[in-house]
């Protein structure tokens, strides 16, 4: 096999056609196909290539072949129907080091037509290196009937794909093997497309992601939860998640409800965070996908603790809380300033023995302010223990997100950091400290 493979770009490329019939036809349009500036010479001149530049598309001048005409000429393709001129023209051509095709004269071509297969920028181009092109030919037809009609957007979603992540990701090892796994997925234009959702940000290996579904409408969840969900090997979803949500995840995802209705259990809250746990192991990528924010009344605490205990790594995703879902609903404001300036949470489900022994809500503050002792003074009026757990959260969520921990009786003495700052205070987080 001595034939070089090659797809060259001819795009305002000068390229000359000598002879102007039904073979020269075709290979002009395929030269037009592939934007080449087209020069054609020949004394007779088929009907369509005369249209052809009548039109402008091709430039014709009606004489015989001369070997200056290769002048200043990227590739040339001898057509005629005499052997002889298409000899002088390949000759011509070799001495010039220009490419050259003696049409259905092996001995002169430097290379050959392949019988092409197109997708929009797909091409399968298929040679027998001038054997038999009947075969080819076949062959063509053959791979064209197995190739869906759909890969040309496909290609072309997959190519802008690929810029974007060029763009972004660093160079190296494992850019390829993104870039590798990316070209087996379908990919869209769509925000939540799973090939787009695998090159940025995507649910690694290994790792549970405890993600809020909102308060049922899809176009509530966040773009993480999207992202994660799209590519997750496993969903372990509460009953009340809707099936317009978990559609969104990856179709070869391992599926299941470990929610309850009503009370009715149909797993255990050990058996769940076992499921987690086990999976994770066996480096699955884990979504346990809670409605509305899975901080809120969702358990996470416990399945955070087993997580932890396990060594196994987690990630909170917040969503949209059901209250707040429901106050957009009535078009309100739960903190309209004229009415009232906190909001309180609670639900009617307790953990077995009642409520808790210290019922001491958790306290978030917005906007605290950046002195926190104003803050302090009037909890400690109010009769709050000086060991209460605080916390100071600046930029939460952010990159340059910043964390600070103590009590209430040091309240007074930290400084919260940049703005957006909530403060948070309760016994919920005594173990974090």
């Amino acid at each position: 096999m001595t034939l070089f493979p090659a797809f060259i770009k001819l795009a305002r490329r000068p390229c000359l056609v000598v002879g102007a019939g039904e073979v020269a036809l075709q290979k002009i349009s395929s030269l037009l196909a592939a934007e080449a500036h087209v020069r054609v010479i020949a004394p007779r001149i088929h009907p369509e290539v005369a249209v052809l530049a009548a039109a402008g598309t091709i430039s014709l001048e009606r004489r015989a072949f001369s070997a200056t005409d290769l002048d200043r000429t990227f590739l040339v393709i001898a057509a005629t129907d005499d052997p002889a001129i298409n000899a002088a023209v390949y000759d011509a051509a070799v001495e010039r080091n220009i490419l050259c095709n003696s049409v259905d004269d092996p001995p002169h071509c430097d290379f050959y037509f392949g019988s092409v297969v197109s997708r929009g920028d797909l091409q399968i181009a298929i040679s027998t290196a001038g054997g038999s092109p009947a075969l080819a030919q076949r062959l063509r037809k053959e791979i064209d009937a197995q190739l869906p009609e759909d890969l040309g957007p496909w290609l072309a979603e997959t190519g802008r794909l690929r810029r974007e992540v060029l763009a972004r990701v660093e160079p190296g090892e494992d850019l390829r093997l993104l870039l590798h796994r990316l070209a087996e997925r379908e990919v869209c234009g769509s925000a939540a497309c799973q090939a787009r959702a695998i090159a940025f940000g995507g649910a690694e290996p290994g790792r549970v992601y405890l993600v809020g579904a909102g308060p049922g409408d899809p176009d509530l969840l966040t773009a993480r939860a999207s992202r994660l969900l799209a590519t997750a090997d496993v969903v372990l979803n509460d009953d009340l998640v809707p099936e317009k949500i978990l559609a969104l995840a990856y179709p070869d995802a391992l599926a299941q409800n470990v929610g309850k209705r009503c009370g009715k259990k149909k797993i255990t809250q050990a058996e769940i965070n076992a499921l987690m746990i086990e999976h994770a192991r066996a480096g699955r990528s884990v979504v346990r996908l809670k409605s509305g924010d899975p901080l809120v009344f969702g358990r996470a605490a416990e399945e955070i603790d087993a997580l932890r205990e396990a060594g196994v790594a987690f990630e909170v995703v917040p969503g949209i809380t059901a209250a707040f879902a429901a106050a957009a609903a009535l078009g309100l404001s739960l903190t309209d300033r004229r009415a009232a300036s906190s909001v309180h949470f609670s639900s009617g489900h307790h953990a077995t023995g009642g409520p808790p022994a210290i019922p001491e809500p958790t306290r978030v503050v917005y906007m605290p302010g950046r002195n926190l002792g104003a803050l302090a003074s009037e909890w400690r009026a109010q009769g709050l223990p000086s060991d209460l757990p605080c916390a100071a959260i600046s930029r939460a969520a952010q990159h340059d997100q910043r964390i600070i921990k103590t009590t209430l009786d040091q309240l007074h003495q930290i400084e919260p950091g940049p703005s957006p700052v909530l403060v948070l205070a309760g016994w919920v987080l005594k173990n974090h400290f």
